[in-house]
């Protein structure tokens, strides 16, 4: 049997519309290729570079709550500021993020992670130090490459301790397209501290 476009929209929206999706996800078009936006109740909880990121969908379903549906209309606004990033109109996210689950030392890695200026790079131990562990550059390391809402929070913005790129979960490639879009300087002369 195979349904219409048209039922499986309203069948999304209006399961949408009547609270029973606890997890809305599509995958979004990017110059820096498809990506996977997960959205829960909370805000946006998400952003993968693997569009079968069916294990990512699952541990937010194990944080969210287990009604996992695509629907393209829970992610309009994750889109539409993306869109605007990727345009070069946006510098700053407005978006709601769901940090549930998180342990306390990741969730205050992110938060100083989300004040690194567009257009700037830190480095790991830098990162680390404004967090109150100076020597912990490998732990804010494993924060980055776990960050679950890449691009959002910057981890991208963040680079060796020479200030050349290393190790990003979606491929230096990206990284660096990023970083040109947002007009970063690589190098220890830009970096914000």
């Amino acid at each position: 049997m195979t349904i219409s476009p048209q039922v499986d929209r309203r069948f999304r929206d209006a399961a949408l519309s009547l609270g029973l999706v606890d997890v809305g996800f599509d995958v979004i078009d990017s110059p820096i290729g498809p990506l996977l936006v997960a959205v829960s109740t909370e805000g946006l909880a998400a952003i993968s570079y693997s569009v079968r990121a069916e294990a990512e969908l699952e541990r937010i379903a194990g944080i969210a709550g287990p009604c996992v549906l695509r629907s393209p209309r829970s992610v309009d606004e994750v889109r539409r500021e993306l869109d605007e990033y990727f345009a070069g109109r946006r510098r700053v996210f407005d978006l709601t993020l769901d940090l549930r689950g998180m342990a306390s030392f990741t969730f205050t890695v992110l938060q100083e992670l989300a004040r690194v200026p567009y257009g700037e790079t830190t480095t790991y131990g830098a990162l680390a130090s404004r967090v109150g562990h100076p020597r912990a550059a490998r732990a804010v390391g494993t924060v980055m490459n776990k960050n679950r809402i890449p691009i959002v929070l910057p981890c991208h913005r963040v680079v060796g301790a020479n200030g050349n790129l290393v190790g990003y979960a979606g491929g230096l490639e990206r990284k660096t397209a990023l970083l040109e879009l947002e007009g970063a300087r690589i190098g220890p002369t830009r970096l914000f501290e």
